[in-house]
């Protein structure tokens, strides 16, 4: 193989972070739950791995959850809480940077989706830490980018509008513009695995953030459709129609063959994967390097996932929107294989994890994440004691077994999703025994009301110290 042999100066681990987007809870093919979905890479990850099984992000959608992420810290620390407000923290080191302080070579692969992010902004990848970088702005695109087409001619052909709305502007490679016609999850999978082979006689960082399997899933490439008897889809054409009645026949549950499209792309996402995994395996790095598989956000219904056993999926604060599945392989480092660990894991702890498995400072200042080394060894309970969501129009938070959620009924926002993405937010109070109701299908609110009151002062302690309430 071509990694025997291989010196390294440091036993500094390999890391490769993929993150998906609005992969839906149960859409494993390991789980069985439905039909027709096939992930042999990530179910062979997955038996490599410990899954936390109670893990989380910091939002149920893309961008603050992806700035949670990224800091490590709680992201209404700078106001972000919905897409309005949704912003790059600019004002704290982030994962690259510290890992890059640490002697890491560092790449970026895929969508960016911070905000209203512009290029040259500190939300593009070359201006918080990494080297290398392939990338798309979402942020200009609706919070999207294009499955096939990212050039000056598709803006032209598309118009200025639809072009956006589309997301088939161009990328960047660095700070460079650049035209890419193609299937993207296919370029990602290949630039991330040539940056492996490239750095396999140094440590590295890999983040692997892929487009898929948000919507607009019919977009996939023609032999693909015609290898699964699928029918071309067009985006939308101004010229034809408005965006909103178009944007209605194009999600569940009206758009033909919606499910059939949705799987189609996490199976090509699924085979990049595998074509990763194999790049380590084909350089003998698999043992000294951490993988870690999670998505953004609950999978998005109205594109198809499925979320079961969860309730609910992408913009509310039910467990199918928050809650991740969360693999973490690293064979060396004394991660078992084939393992399920219980306790409050978050996305923020990836930061204080994967820097502390590096060699930095542990504990971390000025991080709400954990190090969450010691659950994923089995050495002892590390987790959370609570974890707390904020959207301004609704919140929630989880103790032990206990999560409380409250939803302004009354926002606007609530009925805007209702009838834009067919998803059911919730209203009113109310508290679930998770422990016995991963479903969220009892409401104890008026059974424990000592339990309501203290995780409501809870929930505001923490709004204090974040700056939501004075």
């Amino acid at each position: 193989m071509a990694g025997e042999g291989v010196t390294r100066p440091t036993s500094r681990p390999n890391i490769v972070l993929i993150v998906s987007d609005d992969h839906g809870y149960g859409d494993f093919g390991r789980l069985g739950v439905h039909e027709g979905v096939r992930t042999p890479h990530l179910d062979r990850l997955a038996s490599q791995s410990v899954a936390c099984t109670d893990a989380y992000v910091t939002a149920p959608i893309c961008s603050p959850s992806r700035a949670g992420l990224i800091s490590g810290c709680y992201q209404q620390r700078w106001g972000s809480t919905w897409f309005g407000d949704s912003r790059f923290p600019d004002h704290l080191p982030t994962l690259a940077e510290r890992l890059a302080e640490l002697g890491y070579a560092t790449g970026y692969f895929g969508k960016v989706h911070y905000g209203p992010e512009q290029a040259g902004d500190r939300a593009c990848p070359p201006n918080h830490g990494f080297t290398e970088s392939f990338y798309g702005l979402a942020g200009q695109q609706q919070g999207r980018l294009n499955y096939l087409r990212h050039s000056k001619a598709a803006v032209a052909e598309y118009g200025p509008e639809a072009s956006q709305r589309m997301a088939v502007l161009p990328l960047y490679d660095g700070q460079e513009e650049v035209e890419y016609e193609g299937f993207l999850t296919a370029e990602l999978g290949r630039r991330a695995s040539d940056f492996v082979a490239r750095h396999e006689h140094e440590p590295f960082f890999a983040m692997v953030a892929f487009n898929a399997v948000h919507n607009f899933c019919f977009q996939l490439p023609d032999h693909e459709l015609g290898r699964r008897g699928l029918p071309r889809f067009g985006d939308w054409d101004s010229a034809v129609s408005g965006y909103d009645a178009w944007y209605e026949d194009v999600i569940w549950p009206n758009l033909p063959h919606g499910r059939a499209y949705y799987l189609a792309q996490l199976e090509l996402m699924d085979a990049e994967i595998g074509r990763i995994l194999d790049e380590l395996d084909r350089r003998g790095l698999t043992d000294e390097t951490i993988v870690v598989y999670l998505t953004d956000n609950g999978g998005s219904t109205c594109n198809f996932g499925d979320n079961t056993p969860l309730r609910g999926g992408k913009y509310t604060l039910y467990e199918g929107g928050i809650r991740v599945p969360f693999l973490v392989r690293w064979p060396a480092g004394g991660v078992p294989a084939a393992v399920e660990r219980a306790g409050l894991v978050s996305a923020m702890d990836l930061v204080p994890t994967l820097v502390g498995a590096a060699g930095g400072t542990d504990p971390m200042p000025a991080v709400d994440g954990v190090n969450q080394l010691p659950l994923l060894r089995g050495q002892g309970e590390s987790g959370h004691e609570s974890l707390h969501w904020d959207c301004g129009f609704q919140w929630a938070a989880r103790s032990g077994g206990w999560k409380l959620r409250w939803v302004d009924g009354l926002d606007p926002r609530v009925d805007r999703l209702r009838r834009g993405e067919h998803v059911d937010v919730g209203t009113g109070l109310v508290l679930y025994d998770l422990h016995d109701d991963a479903g969220e299908t009892r409401d104890l609110a008026g059974r424990h009301p000592q339990v309501v009151a203290e995780l409501t002062a809870r929930h505001a302690r923490w709004q204090r110290e974040v700056g939501l309430r004075p």
